[in-house]
């Protein structure tokens, strides 16, 4: 579905846009092209008076804190250098942004983002981020599931592996909410609020 509308309560929900993250080699976008756009979608968003949520992904150094459960990538990712899950400075230093973060791919599962959400009255999220198969949907799939209405800006995101992306986007997402990119949202965003 293409893009129609942003409710009044709309909050931008940026994911696992950290130093750890946004280096690694994606497509069809690189890290500083999503950065780019979020940076852009968060200052229209800020400017609107409109929250701006940073989710970034978290562990405990010795793993005490991992997800439960076996999977075939167990033990694959090494130890992760000090500040990877620190938010890029480029979101960075905003005080009215809400910092949310995770230990899981989703962002609602075991933490306060829809607690933060529903405080303020949010019926509507656009999501931005890394991985856009992994990060991403899940956190779009959860945030359909709680019953906000879910804008995904396709060229904020980008992921490890292009097939993976085009998955989520062409048939994954439309099922979830609406897709535009950062150029639509922010110029919907302008006439809504003018």
């Amino acid at each position: 579905m293409a893009l129609t509308t942003l409710d009044a309560r709309t909050a931008l929900v940026v994911i696992d846009l950290q130093k750890g993250i946004v280096g690694a080699p994606t497509t069809p976008y690189t890290g500083a092209e999503v950065v780019a756009r979020s940076v852009e979608l968060a200052d229209a968003f800020r400017s609107h008076g409109l929250p701006v949520v940073l989710v970034r992904v978290s562990a405990a150094a010795d793993g005490a804190d991992a997800v439960p459960g076996r999977n075939e990538t167990q033990g694959r990712t090494g130890a992760r250098p000090e500040g990877w899950d620190v938010i890029v400075d480029e979101l960075s230093g905003h005080p009215e942004d809400i910092t949310v973060t995770k230990r899981n791919w989703g962002a609602f599962y075991g933490t306060d983002l829809d607690l933060q959400l529903r405080r303020r009255g949010i019926t509507q999220v656009v999501m931005t981020g890394v991985a856009t198969s992994i990060g991403v949907e899940s956190s779009a799939r959860a945030a359909h599931e709680h019953g906000y209405h879910v804008t995904l800006a396709t060229d904020a995101m980008t992921d490890l592996d292009v097939e993976a992306h085009r998955n989520s986007v062409e048939r994954i997402f439309p099922r979830l909410g609406e897709t535009g990119t950062t150029e639509e949202i922010t110029e919907l965003l302008a006439k809504t609020r003018a």
